[in-house]
């Protein structure tokens, strides 16, 4: 097969990967052994030390073998970014249980839907969400629940604040707690032995990570601990050439429960890194911690990048620690690079990955050569190619769009409990992204949209990723999201939603005209609809899917 991307990795980088025969948990114990006394997480200003989350983590190890978890089993987690978090996913894989990370914004039908489609066993929740979870728990049968409280890892002062405040709030919730449901912290502290570690191999499942569901309903991608390590190894090769252990401080704001999150934890553990763990994508907070923590990267995702730019005094905050930037989960429009790395004086390396790739499969080298608007070449050991997306098997050549497969040691073992998707998902060992692409004579691949997302407009197909780029280089808009709505004539009509920058007023006749004179006509947005938010994941995607159905539901009313 060519691979013409190799000859444009940076210096020192392999042409293969060589993956060790470790597990996830292997992470963790390595760090504690080796650093000891340095700080894994960060938490609103209290500090665990590996030590510390080591020893935290193999009681609540035998706390949940003590209810009968066992290797396979699998553990519904639904926190925020906490320390708790850590802890339970540590130590439900060092059971060699299985994690189920999950949205706390999921409502009670979605958790019983993904909760029950898993089979969990166990489920790990914070207080706050505890009357869904229960309501869910009763109607599942499931047999434990454990809760725990945002206070139980702060510092003191504020750990006597919070209940407090959430009482004067109305927002506190008693949790009556018998032999089914039990306190995070008691566990914790009560367990006095110390689960000793299971044998494993990497072929073992670790995660079942239920996708967005912009296909439908979503499915769980069976993500083995080898799939995990291959991409935490993958995406160290790109961008952390020459750090040392122990060196770096990584905020971690996207959510854990995601799967681009959940890596970001998984790499700071096995570099040794300190994890600054923000709850929620708090933006003040954020610039917080890049002014009070001096962290040395920062992977998120663009809305986190604009969010940032835009945030009022940022000129003032020096953010040159930050020495990586990383982003992923939907295109970065170039004038946010150009702006955030004239800040920060550190590239950004636009990546694209996947939750059946265990996240990254393509990323921009970090010093070599970086293509505007690409998303890089393939990682380390993983191969990708151009096919044509009606028979999914023609390879096609250089900058012929066509659907990107994707093929390596971090792609799925397949869906949890669907035959008939997997085989329509994996090929040969191929991966069908369903994500329409180029790929140029070096090796750079473009994503030019989803499948899904592609507009038909008046005989034409429009990107809404085009479109979009040419939004945000508008200085009065902040986000724009492009869909097609049904239109008699036309097919779908292209329209525009957009979010100007606080203090900015447009109209729609303007935004139409700067398309014109950047775009071809037939794909000039037809409307532009101002909105003060548009709806976003928790991944930091303007969710067309969302706009969509809003859009067809206002046309059948």
């Amino acid at each position: 097969m060519n691979r013409p991307w190799l000859n444009f990795y940076d210096e020192g980088v392999p042409k293969s990967l060589d993956l060790p025969d470790i597990t996830v948990p292997d992470y963790l114990r390595q760090a504690a052994k080796e650093f000891p006394n340095h700080s894994a997480t960060i938490f609103i200003g209290a500090h665990l030390s590996y030590r510390q989350l080591l020893d935290k983590v193999r009681r609540l190890a035998a706390a949940l073998h003590g209810m009968g978890v066992r290797k396979g089993d699998r553990v519904g987690i639904l926190l925020p970014n906490s320390p708790q978090m850590v802890i339970s996913y540590y130590a439900t894989l060092w059971l060699g249980a299985v994690t189920v990370l999950t949205n706390p914004l999921y409502k009670e039908s979605e958790l019983e839907r993904q909760w029950g489609d898993a089979g969990v066993k166990v489920v790990i929740t914070l207080d706050l969400m505890f009357p869904k979870v229960d309501a869910v728990c009763r109607k599942l049968k499931v047999e434990r629940i454990i809760v725990t409280g945002a206070q139980d890892y702060l510092p003191a002062a504020k750990k006597l604040l919070l209940p407090l405040d959430l009482m004067r709030k109305g927002q506190w919730v008693k949790v009556a707690y018998n032999h089914r449901v039990q306190a995070f912290k008691h566990l914790v502290n009560r367990f006095q032995k110390k689960h000793p570690p299971l044998a494993l191999s990497p072929d073992d499942p670790a995660c079942l990570q239920y996708t967005g569901g912009t296909t439908g309903l979503p499915k769980g991608a069976i993500l083995s601990h080898q799939n995990l390590t291959a991409s935490v190894a993958q995406i160290k090769l790109f961008l952390l050439q020459g750090h040392k252990q122990a060196e770096d401080k990584a905020v971690v704001i996207l959510p854990i429960f995601h799967v681009y999150g959940m890596v970001i934890m998984n790499l700071g553990m096995h570099i040794a890194a300190t994890l600054v763990l923000l709850p929620r994508p708090d933006i003040s907070g954020l610039v917080d911690v890049i002014k009070n923590e001096a962290p040395t990267f920062f992977l998120g995702v663009p809305a986190l990048y604009v969010a940032i730019l835009n945030h009022k005094g940022i000129d003032k905050v020096d953010m040159t620690s930050i020495k990586v930037c990383f982003s992923g989960g939907a295109p970065l429009p170039v004038k946010v690079i150009e702006e955030f790395e004239a800040r920060t004086q550190s590239r950004i390396a636009e990546a694209y990955g996947m939750t059946e790739a265990a996240s990254v499969t393509h990323v921009n080298p970090r010093r070599g050569l970086r293509k505007y608007g690409t998303v890089g070449v393939p990682t380390v050991g993983t191969d990708a190619k151009i096919v044509d997306a009606e028979d999914g098997v023609t390879e096609l050549g250089p900058n012929e769009p066509g659907e990107l497969l994707v093929k390596g040691p971090e792609v799925m073992k397949g869906y949890w409990n669907q035959p008939e998707e997997t085989a329509n998902a994996l090929r040969n060992g191929w991966l069908r992204t369903g994500d329409i692409a180029t790929m140029d004579e070096d090796g750079y691949f473009t994503i030019v949209d989803r499948k899904k997302d592609m507009i038909l407009s008046a005989g034409f197909n429009v990107y809404p990723r085009e479109v979009e780029e040419v939004l945000y280089k508008h200085p009065k808009i902040e986000h724009a999201a492009v869909i097609g709505v049904p239109h008699r004539l036309r097919g779908e009509k292209i329209t525009a939603y957009v979010k100007l920058k606080a203090g900015e007023t447009a109209t729609a006749a303007e935004i139409r005209q700067y398309c014109k004179k950047h775009l071809a006509d037939y794909k000039v947005p037809r409307s532009a609809i101002f909105r003060n938010e548009l709806p976003m994941s928790m991944a930091g995607k303007v969710l067309r899917r969302a706009l969509r159905e809003e859009a067809l539901k206002g046309s059948e009313e």
